[in-house]
């Protein structure tokens, strides 16, 4: 299970990874009735930069201008309800079923967000594929924030995620 992201300026961006664990329940007509995943910000990697610079931007991105892992190790998030989607939308993931809203934690903050999800099922278990944009400074991470600085961040984040949770024994 990962979630890829894409930070961008106004002429750039950086690609990477973090590693995702979690689950999914569904009842016995295959609704899903809860669920929640954590991302460990220890996992976050770079796609697109070779060291020394791709270092240089993971212990960034690690540090108090951004995730400030040393404080806030994960970001969590806990689903509220899941309803049918019958599809539509910009950045939606084809094949999206189901509208999911949760609580997302991240940076000591919680806020509700909804996205809509592709949930298949097989034998072995669950696959949730969404595809969501997140805006940095709702969570409080403001750094780069100003037009006007040479170094201004985007605030929205394009995140693609994929779980896989195995079928309860």
């Amino acid at each position: 299970s990962s979630v890829e992201w894409k930070g961008s300026t106004p002429d750039h961006f950086h690609t990477g990874s973090f590693k995702v664990s979690g689950d999914l329940n569904a009842n016995e007509n295959g609704m899903i009735t809860s669920g929640s995943f954590t991302i460990p910000i220890a996992s976050i990697d770079n796609f697109d930069l070779q060291d020394p610079a791709k270092k240089q931007l993971l212990d960034h991105l690690k540090s108090p201008d951004f995730f400030n892992l040393a404080i806030h190790p994960n970001a969590e998030f806990k689903l509220t309800k899941a309803e049918s989607y019958k599809g539509g939308g910009e950045n939606v993931v084809e094949g999206a079923n189901y509208m999911l809203t949760g609580d997302f934690s991240m940076i000591g903050q919680t806020h509700s967000i909804s996205f809509p999800a592709k949930i298949t099922t097989n034998t072995d278990g669950l696959q949730l594929d969404a595809k969501l944009v997140l805006n940095r400074t709702q969570w409080g991470m403001m750094s780069y924030n100003d037009p006007a600085h040479p170094m201004y961040i985007l605030p929205n984040v394009d995140l693609k995620l994929k779980l896989f949770t195995a079928k309860a024994k």
